[in-house]
C-alpha cells in the first residue's frame, strides 16, 4: 500500500509537468507523515503554491495567445484561397459552403430541432469528430450549436449534403475547445441534413 500511494503521488507530479527537488520532496513527505513541525508556515506554503499556480496560468495564457494568433492567420489564409474555388459560396458573415448533394425537403427554422450526419476536420485534414464513425446521426436544436452551424442549416434543405468552412468567430472563437481545436481555429464540416425533428404533441 505504501509503495502504491508513493508511486501514485510521483505519477501525478510527473503528469502535471512539475519540476521538484526529489530530496526536499521526500523530506517534506516524511515530515508530514511523522507529524514534524514544517519548515514553513501554512500561510507561507499557501502563498508559494498560489504564486506558482498564477505563474503557470500566465504562461498558459501567453501560450494560447501565440497559438491563437497562428491559427487565426492560417485560417484567414485558407478561407481567402478557398472562397475563390469553384462552387464555394461566401455569406455576409464570412461562412463558406459548397453544396455536394441537393435535397428537396424543407429548410429548418432557427427554433427547430434537426437530425444530421457530419464529419469535422481541421484545415490540415485531421479529423476531430464524426457521427458517421459512431454509426448514428445526432439531433440538436439549431440555437444550441456554434453560429456557423445555426446559419448554414437554415440555408440547407432536408436531403442536402454540404461542406462548411467555418471561420473561428463562427465556431469556438478564442476558446481552447479540445486538444485538436485550439483558439481561433477554422473548422471544416461535411454536414448531411437528414430530418427536421418535429416536437411531440
Amino acid at each position: 500500500l505504501s509503495y502504491s500511494i508513493g508511486y501514485s503521488i510521483g505519477q501525478n507530479i510527473t503528469a502535471q509537468g512539475l519540476e521538484v527537488n526529489k530530496d526536499i520532496l521526500s523530506k517534506a513527505v516524511i515530515a508530514a507523515l511523522s507529524k514534524i513541525q514544517p519548515s514553513l508556515t501554512d500561510d507561507q506554503m499557501t502563498q508559494i503554491i498560489v504564486a506558482f499556480q498564477q505563474k503557470k496560468m500566465k504562461e498558459r495564457d501567453e501560450q494560447l495567445k501565440t497559438i491563437g494568433a497562428k491559427n487565426k492567420k492560417e485560417g484567414e489564409a485558407f478561407l481567402a484561397k478557398n472562397k475563390t474555388l469553384p462552387g464555394v459560396v461566401t455569406t455576409a458573415s464570412g461562412l463558406q459552403y459548397k453544396i455536394i448533394e441537393y435535397g428537396k425537403g424543407e429548410s429548418p427554422k432557427k427554433e427547430d430541432k434537426v437530425k444530421v450526419h457530419y464529419q469535422g476536420t481541421l484545415i490540415d485534414g485531421r479529423e476531430f469528430d464524426s457521427s458517421y464513425k459512431r454509426g448514428e446521426p445526432i439531433e440538436f436544436e439549431l440555437m444550441g450549436v456554434i453560429p456557423g452551424w445555426t446559419e448554414a442549416l437554415q440555408l440547407m434543405h432536408v436531403g442536402d449534403k454540404w461542406e462548411l468552412y467555418i471561420p473561428s468567430n463562427l465556431a469556438y472563437g478564442e476558446m481552447q475547445r479540445s486538444e485538436l481545436i485550439g483558439p481561433n481555429t477554422t473548422l471544416i464540416f461535411t454536414v448531411e441534413l437528414l430530418e427536421i425533428v418535429k416536437a411531440e404533441k
